[in-house]
């Protein structure tokens, strides 16, 4: 049984880049895992992403670079404000300017780059780096 669709898919994509896997598939699809996967796409960590339509359910194939060294999710969502967003960088990743921490905003999915510029703040979903 799964309780958290993004943790599974995070995890699936951390262990085929540990274990040298040139595609990854992600199963359940949703429109959240594959916003964030966009977000990792546009900031260069993977490559090309497909959603894969089939009777059993729809599956995200994602296009491994080797740009991952680590990335998860994190829990609980907390929300943050714009203000705050340093703290979170600096506990999630290991130095500044290095990875991605990636929230959801009433303006969509985006990284904490983007939503520093747009002055906006939103709730933690994932780390990459």
């Amino acid at each position: 049984m799964q309780h958290d669709p993004l943790s599974d898919a995070m995890s699936a994509v951390k262990n085929a880049e540990k274990s040298g896997k040139a595609n990854c598939q992600i199963q359940p699809a949703s429109k959240l895992i594959l916003n964030v996967l966009k977000v990792m796409r546009e900031h260069g960590y993977i490559g090309d992403i497909e959603l894969v339509r089939s009777v059993k359910g729809d599956e995200i194939s994602v296009d491994l670079i080797g740009a991952i060294n680590t990335c998860g999710v994190i829990k609980p969502r907390y929300a943050v404000r714009r203000t705050d967003l340093d703290r979170y960088e600096s506990r999630y990743l290991p130095a500044q300017d290095f990875g991605l921490v990636i929230l959801t905003t009433t303006k969509g999915v985006m990284s904490h780059k983007e939503a520093r510029q747009k002055g906006i703040g939103g709730k933690l979903l994932a780390y990459v780096y």
